[in-house]
C-alpha cells in the first residue's frame, strides 16, 4: 500500500488583492457622490469627499492620515536622541573604574606612575567627548578597561556607518580588522563612483561592477545607480535632521567624538566626501529639517536617522492621503510605506479605496465632457434613478398597505419593448427575444444551437405593458436660494431624477420635461439639473415655467398634459415682453396677475395639476389653494423627504386617469 503524504504550507499575507477582502461596494459610493454632486459639490469634488469619509466597510482617507499622525506623535513621544552618548559614557565609566581597580591592587608598579596615573583619571574633562580624546594616548594596565575603551572607538564607527548605510551597526559588531578595511574599501568605490556620475562619466558598466563588489552592503538591491543615489540621499538626508535634532552641545560633543570611529579620521573623511556627493546629486531633500523629540527611550545615530526615515516617510504619506495637489490620485499612495508605518491593513484599505476611485473613474460611472470635467455619467444616472426609484415605490407600497414593489409598466396594452424578467413579474414572455438570448449566449460559450438551446434564467424577457394613456409631463422645480437654504435642494433633485427613471424606462410611451424656476426658467435634461448648483439669486419666476410648460404641451396635442409644480414660495418674478424678468417682494400684483394669467391657459387645454407646497409659508398656501381651484387642481404638502414619493405617486393617479392604481398596475 503506497501512503501518499500531502502537506500544505501557510505564511502571511504579503500583499496584493486580498482575496478575502469585501468587494468595492460602488452602490454606496455612487448614491454618497450623487448627493454631494446635487448638493452642489463638483464630482471630482464629491468623489475626493467620499473617500475621505469612512465608509460601511472601510476606514476612509480621513481616518488614515489621523493614524499616520498619531504614529508620528508616539514616535516622538517615546525617544530621545542621546542613546549613542549615554552608550560611550557608559563604556567611558566601565574603563576608568576597571583602571582605577588595576591601579589600586598592581603592587609592582612605581608609586610616582600610579599617582600620575589616579591624577590623570581623576581630572578627565567633565565633556565625554573630551575625556574619550584625552585617553586616546593613555596606555592602559588594565586589559578589561583597554577592551572597554577600544568599544567605544568601535561603537562610534558602527553608528556613523549605521546614520548612512542601514543595519550597519549590527552587521559589524565583532568585526575583524578585514571587516573593517572591506568597508573602507567600498566607501573609496562608492565615492568613485559618486564623483564619475555627478561628471556623467560614469556607465551602466560602472554600476553592475560596483555592485558586484560591494552589492551585499546594499540590501535595498538598487536596479541603477540613480536608485543607489535615491536610497542613500534619504538616510544621509535623514542622518543630517537627526543631527539638526539635538541640542547645541549633543551636537558638539557627537562632532568631536566622530573623529574617535574605528580610530580612523580616514573613515570619518570618507563619509564627508560621501555626503557632499549626496547633496550635490540630490539637493532636493531636506537637509536642514529638525524634530522635538520628548520621550525617554534613548535612540542612537543609526536607530535615530532610521526615526527621522520614518518621520519623513509619514510626512510624506500625509501628503499623499491629503489628495490636495494638482493631478492627484490614490494611485500615488506608497502601499509598501502604509504598510511599513501602519500595518498592512491600512494599505488593504487604501487598495479598496483606490479601486474604488478606479471604478467610479475607469468603470463608465463619471465621465469627462468637453472641457475635461468629470461629470456623472448616463450609466450612474441610471443606476442611481433605479435605486431612487425603488426608494420611492417603498414609501408608496407603504402607504397603500402593499408589499415590497418594483414599478414595471401597467398592465394592460404592449407597450411594444420588453425587458429583463425579474422575481414576481406576471406578464408574458417575449419569446423570441428569449430564444435569440440563449441561442447568442450558447454560442458564445463555444456551444453549437443547432444541438439544442438550454434556457437560463438570464435569457428570459418579458413584455412591458401600460395602460393606453400617454401623458406629456411638465415637471417644474423652483431653484431659488430658499429651496437650498432649506434643505430641500437635494430631495428636490432626487424626485427629479426618480421620476425621470420611471418615465423613461416604465413608461416610455410618455414625454417628460424638467424645467427650473428662480430668476428665470429653464428647461434642463437630468445631468443638467442633477448638477446645478444653488445660486444665490432672488426670484420665484412660476409665470417663465408655466410658459415653458404651455410650450411643450403643445408639441405634444395628443398627449394628456400633465403639470407637477414643486415650490416653497410664492411667485416674486415674471417674465416682461423684451424677454427681461421683474422681481418685486412682497409680490407685485402684476406678477400673481400674469402667472394666474398663465395657469389658466394651461387648465383651458386640460392639464391636470399639483402643486407641492414645501415649507410653512401662509402666503404660499393661499396662493396655490386659490390656483388649484381656477383649474380643479390638487395641492400635496409633503415634508421634503416624502417629496419622491408624492410626486411619483400623483404622476402615476394622473397616468391613469384617477384610477387607483395597485400592485397589478405597478406589476410590484
Amino acid at each position: 500500500m503506497v501512503v501518499h503524504n500531502h502537506s500544505s504550507r501557510y505564511g502571511q499575507y504579503r500583499g496584493g488583492p486580498d482575496p478575502l477582502a469585501p468587494p468595492v461596494d460602488l452602490a454606496e459610493a455612487l448614491d454618497a457622490i450623487a448627493d454631494d454632486v446635487m448638493a452642489g459639490y463638483s464630482p471630482r469634488h464629491a468623489l475626493q469627499e467620499y473617500l475621505r469619509r469612512d465608509g460601511r466597510n472601510h476606514e476612509g482617507l480621513d481616518a488614515l492620515a489621523g493614524r499616520v499622525q498619531q504614529r508620528r506623535g508616539e514616535l516622538l513621544n517615546r525617544h530621545k536622541l542621546d542613546g549613542t552618548l549615554s552608550e560611550v559614557q557608559k563604556l567611558l565609566d566601565t574603563a576608568v573604574l576597571e583602571e582605577r581597580k588595576q591601579l589600586a591592587r598592581d603592587v609592582t608598579m612605581d608609586n610616582t606612575d600610579r599617582a600620575f596615573r589616579e591624577m590623570r583619571l581623576q581630572n578627565l574633562p567633565s565633556s565625554t567627548a573630551a575625556a574619550v580624546n584625552e585617553l586616546a594616548s593613555y596606555d592602559w594596565q588594565s586589559t578589561s578597561a583597554r577592551e572597554a575603551y577600544e568599544r567605544i572607538k568601535d561603537l562610534l564607527g558602527r553608528e556613523v556607518l549605521d546614520q548612512r548605510f542601514a543595519g550597519m551597526k549590527q552587521a559589524l559588531e565583532d568585526a575583524t580588522d578585514e571587516d573593517r578595511a572591506a568597508v573602507s574599501e567600498m566607501l573609496r568605490d562608492l565615492n568613485e563612483l559618486l564623483g564619475k556620475h555627478r561628471r556623467g562619466e560614469d556607465t551602466d558598466a560602472d554600476f553592475q561592477e560596483f555592485m558586484s563588489r560591494h552589492g551585499h552592503f546594499f540590501p535595498e538591491n538598487p536596479q541603477s545607480v540613480e536608485e543607489l543615489v535615491d536610497a542613500l540621499a534619504k538616510r544621509a538626508a535623514a542622518a543630517q535632521r537627526l543631527l539638526q535634532s539635538m541640542s547645541q552641545e549633543q551636537r558638539d560633543e557627537l562632532m568631536r567624538l566622530s573623529a574617535q570611529a574605528f580610530g580612523s579620521p580616514e573613515l570619518v573623511a570618507q563619509l564627508d566626501q560621501l555626503d557632499s556627493s549626496l547633496r550635490a546629486l540630490r539637493p532636493g531633500e531636506d537637509w536642514t529639517g529638525s524634530e522635538r523629540f520628548e520621550g525617554q527611550e534613548g535612540l542612537g545615530l543609526g536607530d535615530g536617522t532610521g526615526v527621522l526615515q520614518d518621520l519623513a516617510e509619514l510626512d510624506e504619506l500625509a501628503e499623499q492621503l491629503s489628495q490636495s495637489y494638482s493631478g492627484s490620485r490614490l494611485d500615488d499612495l506608497d502601499l509598501d510605506a502604509l504598510a511599513r508605518q501602519l500595518g498592512q491593513s491600512a494599505a488593504v484599505t487604501a487598495r479598496t479605496l483606490g479601486e474604488i476611485e478606479r471604478a467610479m473613474q475607469d468603470g463608465g460611472y463619471l465621465r469627462r465632457d468637453a472641457d475635461n470635467n468629470l461629470k456623472l455619467s448616463p450609466q450612474a444616472m441610471r443606476r442611481l434613478g433605479r435605486s431612487l426609484l425603488r426608494d420611492t415605490a417603498k414609501q408608496l407600497s407603504g402607504r397603500q398597505g402593499g408589499r415590497d414593489t418594483r414599478v414595471a409598466g401597467a398592465a394592460g396594452e404592449q407597450t411594444g419593448s420588453s425587458r429583463q424578467w425579474e422575481f414576481g413579474d406576471a406578464e408574458p414572455w417575449d419569446v423570441t427575444r428569449t430564444m435569440t438570448n440563449a441561442i447568442r449566449r450558447t454560442m458564445a460559450d463555444g456551444g453549437d444551437p443547432s444541438r439544442g438551446v438550454r434556457l437560463g434564467v438570464g435569457d428570459i424577457e418579458v413584455t412591458e405593458t401600460e395602460a393606453r394613456t400617454q401623458a406629456a409631463v411638465a415637471l417644474l422645480v423652483d431653484v431659488s436660494f430658499s429651496m437650498a437654504a432649506e434643505g430641500r435642494w437635494v430631495p428636490m433633485k432626487r424626485t427629479a431624477l426618480a421620476l425621470h427613471h420611471l418615465v423613461s424606462t416604465r413608461f416610455r410611451g410618455d414625454r417628460l420635461q424638467l424645467i427650473t424656476f428662480g430668476r428665470y426658467a429653464q428647461a434642463m435634461d437630468i445631468g443638467e439639473l442633477t448638477a446645478l448648483p444653488a445660486l444665490r439669486e432672488q426670484g420665484t419666476n412660476l409665470h417663465h415655467g408655466l410658459l415653458l410648460a404651455g410650450r411643450f404641451f403643445r408639441q405634444h396635442p395628443s398627449m394628456q398634459p400633465v403639470l407637477l409644480v414643486v415650490t416653497d414660495g410664492e411667485p416674486t418674478a415674471h417674465l416682461l415682453a423684451d424677454g427681461e424678468t421683474w422681481f418685486a417682494w412682497p409680490p407685485d400684483t402684476e406678477t400673481i396677475r400674469v402667472t394666474v394669467a398663465e395657469l389658466d391657459r394651461l387648465g383651458r387645454v386640460g392639464a391636470q395639476a399639483t402643486f407641492f407646497r414645501l415649507g410653512d409659508d401662509p402666503g404660499l398656501e393661499r396662493f396655490v389653494q386659490r390656483m388649484v381651484r381656477r383649474i380643479d387642481g390638487r395641492v400635496v404638502a409633503p415634508e421634503a423627504g416624502d417629496l419622491g414619493a408624492a410626486v411619483v405617486g400623483e404622476y402615476l393617479r394622473a397616468h391613469f386617469r384617477g384610477r387607483p392604481y395597485d400592485d397589478a398596475d405597478w406589476a410590484f
